[in-house]
């Protein structure tokens, strides 16, 4: 190796350094170059490159080879090489490119020629031992060539090759990270560009405003159904009509009908679908068909109606994120799956910052439920809050509805907390932690039953449901706190109140008027919630 590197410096450097620009310009030989310990023939080239030479025997001496800024090419000039010293190296060229446009590569004030590979060139002994020749024997031409040539990437393309640019002198090069590489926030407002801010702010405003107008929809079918079903006709067919003690029949007619007409949606108009449903779709395909729409609305209207205990969120999510899908592949004509999936996230988003209230809160939830490993589509946070915001706004404002918390729990409020509120706050969330973990248990049971008896099938889906609702029933026969999804019946089961403020379920006192007034009465009622949930 060392013969070859010698016959490489002697034609390029003609012993010990140029005295002229003109002759790296007009000097072409064929050289052979080192690849993978192999040397081949290249068709004559323009070769540029820089020497270091044993041409002056010193005491170790590893000053790297400098450069004067006078741009001059006489003494102390362009062409003049300084050689490293190190204990009777062999002579080295480094050949910089194949091409003729690539300006000269010499060592700058830096550490050294390489400053990423100062321990490869220089070796590990500083006073020209055998560890600095050979790790300059075996340093690879292949690794410096890449260097340099990323080095000369590094460089813009009008430096003069003196260290100026342009003709000034003494500036360091400008590197093309600093130059415009984007259009403007003006042209992309103008053009509309694929996932840009301005694009994103319109989308945001766009389906903010739709999932806000089909929450207002859906909100405003429900309460009015819910109105009518539990309060309007009862006071009107049944109080004056049946006795008191036949008012709690009310509560099993309505349920095993809405269960009935839950089953009828399965099996005429599709499976709707579920929060896991729309999920995988999230992952896989970045939007949710519109197929799922009609469904996912029947099914779950009737299942609410009749005092299910799933509520209007998760369905509510699948319905805005499959709006957020259409209208940016439909409306805006996107094609890029993480675009449409951003703007999927949107709707999600929007539909639960309506329905919480909370814009933040909602729309961070929205984007958590998606998270399978760790954080997941976080570079779409700021967006779906944003479609979160304008979704809220959209929805109260239809609604007539405060922005404000949905509870009113403590009071008064709980002005600060100190440590040991903290630790029994972090006690309690690992209680929820495993009830949670015996719910998901108890509800893997509850679908092996169901699959042992083949009601997982679609085509039995009302008798699914007929058996999903007789348990439902029953325990609202006994427990009336345990039907509906409970947003307006969690403020009365939190505080302990009397079941007669109980707002959707009637009559509120069940068969055997039950009260939730003790400890062990609020832990049956729990374990009784997730029994109807599952």
């Amino acid at each position: 190796m060392s013969d070859a590197l010698s016959k490489l410096c002697s034609p390029l450097i003609g012993g010990g350094g140029r005295n002229n620009k003109s002759s790296t310009d007009d000097n072409e030989e064929t050289n052979p170059l080192v690849n993978n310990g192999t040397s081949e023939d290249r068709t004559p080239k323009k070769k540029r490159g820089v020497s270091f030479s044993d041409a002056e025997k010193g005491d170790g001496d590893t000053t790297p080879p400098r450069r004067s800024t006078s741009g001059s090419a006489g003494e102390g000039g362009y062409g003049t090489v300084q050689p490293i010293q190190n204990g009777g190296m062999p002579p080295v060229v480094v050949v910089a490119e194949e091409v003729s446009n690539l300006p000269p590569m010499y060592a700058t004030d830096g550490p050294g020629f390489f400053p990423e590979m100062d321990s490869d060139l220089i070796g590990s002994s500083p006073d020209g031992g055998e560890g600095g020749a050979d790790a300059f024997q075996h340093l690879s031409l292949n690794r410096a060539h890449s260097l340099l040539r990323m080095q000369h990437l590094s460089m813009v393309e009008g430096d003069d090759g003196h260290g100026g640019v342009d003709g000034e002198e003494g500036q360091r090069p400008i590197r093309p990270s600093l130059r415009k590489t984007q259009s403007s926030f003006w042209e992309d407002a103008k053009n509309l560009t694929e996932g840009t801010i301005p694009q994103s702010i319109v989308v945001a405003l766009c389906v903010g405003t739709v999932c806000g107008v089909a929450a207002f929809v859906y909100y405003s079918v429900l309460f009015y159904l819910l109105e009518t079903i539990w309060h309007t006709i009862p006071e009107a067919l049944v109080i004056d009509n049946w006795g008191e003690n036949a008012y709690v029949a009310w509560i099993p007619i309505v349920g095993f009908g809405m269960a009935i007409l839950t089953g009828l949606t399965v099996v005429f108009l599709g499976e709707p679908g579920d929060l896991a449903y729309t999920i995988k779709c999230v992952h896989e395909k970045a939007y949710i068909s519109m197929n799922h729409v009609v469904p996912m609305v029947a099914a779950s209207m009737f299942s609410i109606l009749g005092g299910g205990s799933l509520g209007p969120e998760a369905p509510l999510v699948a319905i805005c994120a499959a709006l957020g899908g259409f209208v940016s592949r439909r409306v805006f004509k996107q094609r890029n799956r993480n675009v449409v999936r951003k703007h999927t996230l949107m709707g999600m988003a929007g539909a639960l910052a309506a329905f919480f209230g909370s814009p933040l809160g909602g729309s961070l939830f929205a984007l958590e439920v998606n998270s399978r490993f760790g954080v997941e589509y976080f570079e779409h946070t700021v967006e779906a809050i944003f479609c979160g915001e304008v979704c809220l706004v959209v929805f109260r404002g239809l609604s007539r509805l405060p922005i404000q918390s949905i509870w009113d729990i403590a009071e008064p409020k709980l002005a600060s907390a100190g440590p040991l509120d903290v630790i029994t706050g972090a006690f309690i969330g690992l209680l929820g932690a495993g009830v949670a973990a015996c719910f998901s248990a108890l509800h893997f049971k509850v679908m092996d039953v169901l699959g042992h008896f083949g009601l997982l099938d679609n085509s039995l889906a009302v008798w699914r449901a007929l058996v999903g609702g007789s348990v439902v029933v029953i325990l609202g026969m006994l427990i009336p706190h345990t039907m509906f999804w409970g947003e307006a019946e969690f403020q009365t089961i939190a505080t302990m109140s009397p079941a007669a403020d109980l707002e959707h379920i009637w009559p509120t006192s069940g068969l055997i008027g039950f009260e939730m007034d003790t400890g062990w009465k609020a832990f049956l009622v729990g374990v009784c919630k997730i029994v109807a949930i599952s």
